[in-house]
């Protein structure tokens, strides 16, 4: 009986207020822009110049870009840091219709490099991690119609959750 009373006065101790077992409150909506975040379409990174026309990535869709060890990438821009050894890399196409801003979303730890006619175009703006999302980092471009070569350097995962949206 004893036991009995010690053990339900231990429980009493042990379980938290109701107002402590309420539920961690949801993660806020994406943002619009990135609403594509929540849809995984893979895509192998390409590795040299060459392969470029078979990593098409589509403005405002996620991809899931499988990178490639780096010492295995010539990049077609030659990046302005070496990538350590050991990280991953790869390249992918991607076609703007309407100038404008538009954001990289990276779910790794990586450097974002757009190349358009062999020169690097600098980024306007670069924001860390968005809560919630598997979001890692997010770097902004002032982009005019063309054809762009994205480059993913130094990676440290193997797969990158990439998308690149067009901001309001």
């Amino acid at each position: 009986m004893k036991i009995a009373a010690l053990f339900a006065l231990t429980l009493s101790f042990a379980a938290p207020p109701a107002s402590a077992q309420e539920a961690a409150p949801a993660c806020p909506a994406l943002p619009t822009e990135l609403a594509g975040w929540a849809t995984r379409t893979p895509l192998a990174a390409a590795t040299t110049p060459t392969g470029l026309s078979k990593a098409l990535v589509k403005i405002g869709r996620r991809t899931d870009l499988t990178l490639a060890p780096t010492g295995e990438v010539s990049f077609a821009t030659t990046p302005n840091k070496v990538p350590a050894p050991g990280t991953h890399s790869g390249m992918a196409i991607f076609a703007i219709e309407a100038a404008g801003t538009y954001r990289v979303a990276l779910g790794t730890s990586a450097w974002i490099n757009i190349a358009h006619d062999g020169k690097f175009v600098s980024s306007t703006a670069h924001t860390h991690k968005l809560s919630c999302t598997g979001i890692r980092k997010m770097v902004d471009f002032a982009l005019t119609p063309g054809n762009y070569v994205l480059q993913i350097e130094g990676g440290k995962d193997a797969v990158a959750g990439l998308l690149i949206a067009r901001l309001p």
